[in-house]
């Protein structure tokens, strides 16, 4: 009876260590599991470094002495442009100050200050509006436009001249329902590196009626223009 007894002590005791085991596996296992994420961020190369957010979503941020633009041209006659200047959304769908036609924002070249915003109507509208106004931009601004359905209807010589003398490359072809996104500036000696032009084609629009939307971003420097 003694031997049984103790058989029967020492299974029970080897059954409550097997249990006990058991149970630290699991919830060892289940600690591990749970902070894994945790230990996999703490152990990557940028463990300790906050995650940059480049301004207007830019792929890579901008140097010092730089200003962060981005600019979206229309989508059809459904989608309005989109205008991003130093993480600061000047025109949008969203803002509800986009219009058919061209869609202008100046800034100041050396603060980064908005100066205005404004769209015109190169369908219907009168276009020595938009005349006045780009004869009327200071010196040392820069302009950011992008297209919405039509920016070429009502376009003449003394438009395209002038959008020529901010840098334009394309202006001279801008037509109706062509898409297009340039920044530029006052005045500007040299052809802007910032502008992106598609020419409506039947062949090869994207939207029936319309080319494809462009967007167009970079980084401009300071008092360069």
């Amino acid at each position: 009876m003694r031997v049984s007894g103790m058989l029967h002590l020492l299974a029970f005791i080897f059954a409550l260590v097997a249990t006990w085991i058991f149970i630290s596996s699991y919830i060892s296992f289940n600690m591990k599991t749970l902070r894994l994420p945790r230990w996999l961020a703490s152990s990557s190369p940028t463990s300790g470094l906050s995650v940059v957010r480049t301004k207007c979503g830019l792929s890579k941020p901008c140097p010092d002495n730089f200003f962060a633009f981005k600019i979206s041209s229309g989508a059809a006659n459904i989608v309005g442009p989109t205008m991003c200047f130093e993480n600061l959304v000047i025109m949008s769908p969203v803002k509800n100050n986009v219009g058919r036609g061209l869609n202008i924002a100046l800034v100041n070249g050396t603060t980064g200050i908005v100066l205005t915003q404004k769209c015109f109507d190169m369908y219907s509208g009168d276009v020595k509006l938009l005349v006045k106004f780009l004869k009327d931009i200071p010196e040392g601004t820069l302009v950011l436009m992008a297209s919405y359905d039509d920016p070429g209807t009502k376009m003449n010589d003394e438009t395209r001249k002038l959008l020529s003398s901010l840098g334009s490359s394309y202006a001279n072809q801008l037509g109706f329902r062509d898409s297009w996104v340039f920044l530029g500036a006052k005045d500007l000696k040299d052809k802007s590196p910032f502008e992106q032009f598609l020419k409506n084609n039947p062949d090869s629009n994207k939207y029936e009626g319309w080319p494809e939307l462009l967007e167009l971003e970079g980084c401009v420097p300071q008092k360069v223009f």
